[in-house]
C-alpha cells in the first residue's frame, strides 16, 4: 500500500488532521483508526501495512494529538468523541468501521453510540472502558492537579526523532513494541518546537495528562448500550494493575462485551495493553476478518 495523503477538517473547536490510504469503495466499510492517548495516527503504520492494499483506510490525529489543533485540556474524552463524529458525518458518505485503541476505543463506541447510521461494525482494542465501580465521583477540577501527574513531568524536547528513539528503545515498555512502530511513533509525534531548533512531543506532557486525568470523568455505562452495530471487544492481558499507568495489563472491564447487546470478547492475554506496538500483523488479519462483508 503506498503512503497516505494528508488532509486537514475545520472541526468546530479548531482543525483536525487526517491521512488516508486507498479510496473508498461499495462493497466494503471505510477503516478508521483512532489512536491512544499521547499517540497519534500514524502509529498505525505498521498494521495499515499489513492489510489488503486495496482497501480505503483513514487515521485521524484526535484533538491535541499530532497535527492537530491543541485545546486548552483532553480531559472530558467526550467532547473528544464529538469531534470525531463531526469529521465522520462530513467526511464518510457511507458508513465506517471504526478500530479504536485504548483512549480511541472510549471515542470510537461513543461515536458508534451517538451516530449508528454511520457506523457498519467496531472493534475496541483494550478500550480505557474501566469497571462500573471505577465511575464514581469526580473533582470539579481535574486539572488542578496535573503538575503532579507523572505524565506531566515527561521529557518533551528532542534533538531528534532518532535521538528519541534511541532513548525509548531499551525501556520498559517501549522495548516490547515492533522496532518499525517505535519509529513511527518518534518519527511523527514531534513537531518543530518554539523557540529553537530542536523538536517537541506533538502531544505536550501537560495535555497528555489531562486525557489521562479524565479517563474517568465521564461514565460509559451511561450511554454505552445505544451502540447498536456489530461490535467485538480485544481485550489484553489481565492482572491486577500496579496504579493508573501499568499498562503491562488491560484497563478494560473483563465483562464489557455484556453492556453491548451481540458484542464479541476476545481475549489475548499474553499480550500487553499496547497490542497494535506490538502485534500489528496479528491484529490487522483480526480487523480484516472482522470488517469484509460476509
Amino acid at each position: 500500500m503506498t503512503g497516505p495523503t494528508e488532509h486537514r477538517f475545520a472541526a468546530a473547536n479548531g482543525e483536525l488532521c487526517w491521512f488516508e490510504w486507498g479510496y473508498p469503495a461499495d462493497h466494503r466499510p471505510t477503516l478508521l483508526l483512532l489512536h491512544a492517548t499521547g499517540f497519534h495516527a500514524r502509529c498505525w503504520d505498521a498494521t495499515i501495512a499489513a492489510l489488503p492494499t486495496d482497501w480505503h483506510i483513514i487515521a485521524l490525529d484526535m484533538r491535541g494529538h499530532g497535527r492537530s489543533y491543541r485545546p486548552a485540556s483532553l480531559s472530558d474524552w467526550l467532547v473528544t468523541a464529538d469531534d470525531v463524529v463531526d469529521f465522520v458525518q462530513a467526511n464518510c458518505a457511507s458508513p465506517v468501521f471504526p478500530v479504536g485503541h485504548s483512549m480511541g476505543g472510549y471515542v470510537a463506541a461513543r461515536t458508534a453510540a451517538l451516530a449508528p447510521e454511520n457506523i457498519a461494525g467496531l472493534l475496541l482494542v483494550d478500550p480505557v472502558l474501566m469497571p462500573r465501580e471505577f465511575y464514581g465521583d469526580v473533582p470539579q477540577n481535574l486539572d488542578g492537579e496535573l503538575a503532579d501527574h507523572p505524565v506531566a513531568r515527561r521529557r518533551s524536547r528532542w534533538e531528534s526523532a532518532d535521538q528519541m528513539n534511541a532513548h525509548f528503545s531499551a525501556r520498559s515498555p517501549y522495548a516490547q513494541w515492533r522496532p518499525d512502530v517505535l519509529s513511527d511513533y518518534c518519527r511523527f509525534g514531534l513537531v518543530p518546537a518554539h523557540g529553537g531548533d530542536d523538536w517537541e512531543l506533538a502531544c505536550p506532557p501537560a495535555l497528555e495528562a489531562s486525557a489521562y486525568m479524565g479517563s474517568w470523568r465521564n461514565n460509559p455505562y451511561d450511554w454505552i448500550g445505544a451502540i447498536t452495530c456489530p461490535s467485538t471487544i480485544l481485550r489484553a492481558r489481565n492482572a491486577e494493575r500496579q496504579g493508573p499507568m501499568d499498562f503491562s495489563i488491560s484497563p478494560t472491564a473483563p465483562d464489557l462485551a455484556a453492556a453491548i447487546a451481540g458484542a464479541k470478547d476476545l481475549h489475548w492475554p499474553e499480550i500487553s495493553h499496547f497490542i497494535p506496538m506490538e502485534v500489528p500483523d496479528r491484529l490487522a488479519s483480526l480487523i480484516a476478518s472482522l470488517a469484509q462483508p460476509g
